[in-house]
């Protein structure tokens, strides 16, 4: 039996199963429901692996991104661990070294941000032609009347139909007729 540790960093379950059907995961660590601007080794879940990694430890990735929020973030992450003497093993490219390993990671690195930024981009740009063309025509580029998320019915109808047949109709019965789930239900008819 290896002397050295073994953890693994992932986000959701899919990552999880898939780092730890090798079965050579010993620790693992998780930051899922963390995003946005945090920087990794700011994030709970990552910085308690980057206190418990020593030198001879490998440590498992589902993916580049999952290593930092941005590639600069990447870079230094994967930096700092290979200072420590962390093995680094990303899951589809394999171990991670220095020179030609962190230049490879650091060009994904810089791919995934680039489609991150088109991404933001393509949604900003959705968003305002909807925006414009609701203002204009009262409906959406798509049709929709408006931006939300559509709702399958509207508070005031199902209220009244509850009204109408409180007697006879149960909570769960309204919602089936509605297609809605039972706290929806409640929370439109207590308004």
């Amino acid at each position: 039996m290896d002397h050295r540790k073994s953890a693994s960093l992932y986000g959701i379950e899919t990552q999880k199963a898939s780092l730890t059907k090798a079965k050579l995961i010993e620790r693992e660590f998780c930051d899922e429901g963390v995003s946005g601007p945090i920087a990794a080794a700011s994030r709970p879940g990552f910085a308690a692996m980057l206190n418990y990694v020593r030198e001879g430890d490998t440590i498992h990735v589902y993916a580049v991104d999952r290593l930092g929020r941005d590639a600069i973030d990447v870079q230094a992450t994967i930096r700092a661990l290979l200072e420590k003497g962390v093995t680094l093993e990303i899951n589809g490219l394999g171990q991670i070294g220095r020179g030609a390993g962190e230049l490879v990671v650091a060009v994904l690195a810089q791919v995934a941000d680039m489609e991150r930024a088109r991404i933001s981009e393509r949604t900003a740009a959705g968003r305002n032609l909807a925006k414009a063309t609701l203002a204009a025509t009262g409906r959406t580029h798509r049709g929709r009347a408006s931006l939300g998320r559509p709702t399958k019915a509207d508070a005031p109808t199902v209220k009244a139909w509850r009204m109408e047949f409180e007697k006879i109709k149960s909570i769960s019965e309204t919602a089936k007729h509605f297609k809605l789930s039972e706290s929806t239900v409640k929370r439109y008819c207590a308004s």
